[in-house]
Formats: structure tokens, sequence, C-alpha cells
């Protein structure tokens, strides 16, 4: 991991943690590694790198291929909102982490598929919360790369319907969201 992304996260005030060298999962108890003030040392040699949600006080909207954008352009439209102009990385299968500012009090949690097919949501949650791989990384051979733009706060809107569906999902199951 290159110390200029540490610089640039750090300078975000996103908290980080290591990922194993072309690896996404992270070691179990990796909550207990994320600092907000990373140490080169602390990454070896050809290691990616995680952002956690909770201490970094974002919600990150995952659009995977090959429904992702779609889905989100979708849900806009039916809403009549737009989304900000925000942080935005492009990840190696050609989809997109969307990062949100949101407050110390935001409890929104990490689930896949959440709010249409391919938008998987990565959030703080009630104790531990969610994370992304960061960028810089490297998985198969293919960057996590970056679009500099300055992190928008999660819209209302979207906190609203983050919050409600997250809440059916919990009392109700995954299948409560496409009437199953």
């Amino acid at each position: 991991m290159e110390a200029q992304t540490l610089d640039m996260l750090a300078s975000l005030g996103w908290a980080v943690f290591p990922l194993p060298p072309g690896g996404r999962v992270p070691e179990r108890g990796w909550q207990r590694a994320v600092t907000l003030a990373p140490d080169p040392a602390q990454f070896p040699a050809g290691s990616n790198l995680g952002i956690g949600c909770r201490a970094s006080r974002v919600v990150v909207l995952d659009l995977d291929m090959p429904d992702g954008v779609a889905s989100l352009e979708l849900l806009c439209t039916q809403y009549r909102q737009e989304l900000p102009p925000t942080f935005t990385v492009s990840t190696p299968s050609g989809g997109e982490h969307r990062y949100f500012r949101v407050g110390e009090e935001c409890t929104i949690g990490s689930g896949s598929s959440v709010l249409r097919p391919g938008i998987d949501v990565r959030g703080p949650g009630l104790t531990q919360g969610g994370y992304v791989v960061g960028p810089g990384s490297v998985v198969d051979g293919k960057p996590y790369t970056a679009a500099a733009a300055p992190v928008a706060p999660l819209p209302r809107w979207l906190d609203f319907l983050l919050v409600s569906t997250m809440r059916t999902l919990i009392v109700s199951g995954p299948d409560a969201m496409y009437g199953d």
C-alpha cells in the first residue's frame, strides 16, 4: 500500500486497516486493526486496504455489475431524486463504491441487494459496522481506482429509504423486500 494513498484517506478522516495481498476478505477481528492514524509499516508489501465504515462515519453504496448502476438510476427516477457527486471508487469488476458522509448517530447496517438488485450497502451499523476495499487495492491484477471528488453527505431521502428498508429486513427477513 502506498503511503500517498494512506495520507489521502487519513486526510478524509477515514479509518483504515490492512487486507491480505490481493484479497478482499479481512482477517478475523479486523475491527481491532482499524486506525485513523495509519503507519505504512502496518501494511506489508502488496497488502490491500480496508476502510471501516463505522470509524470513518461513511455509508458506501457498493454498485455491483451488471445491475448496480442501472438499479441506482432507476431508484433515483422512482423517487424523483438525484444523488450528488461524491467520492467514488471504480472496482476491478466494473462496479463502483460511492461514499457518503454520515453523522455519529447513523446506524445504517450492511447488506446485499438492499434497495434493488446490485445495490449493496456498507454502513456504520449498531456496533462494529461494515467495511469496503479501499482505493489503491489490487485484486486479480486489477486496481480499485478513486475519482477525486469531495465526500457528499448522505442525502436525506436516501438515509430515510435505507433506514426503513433495513428495518423491514430485520423485522420481516430478506424475502419481504421483493414480495416472495
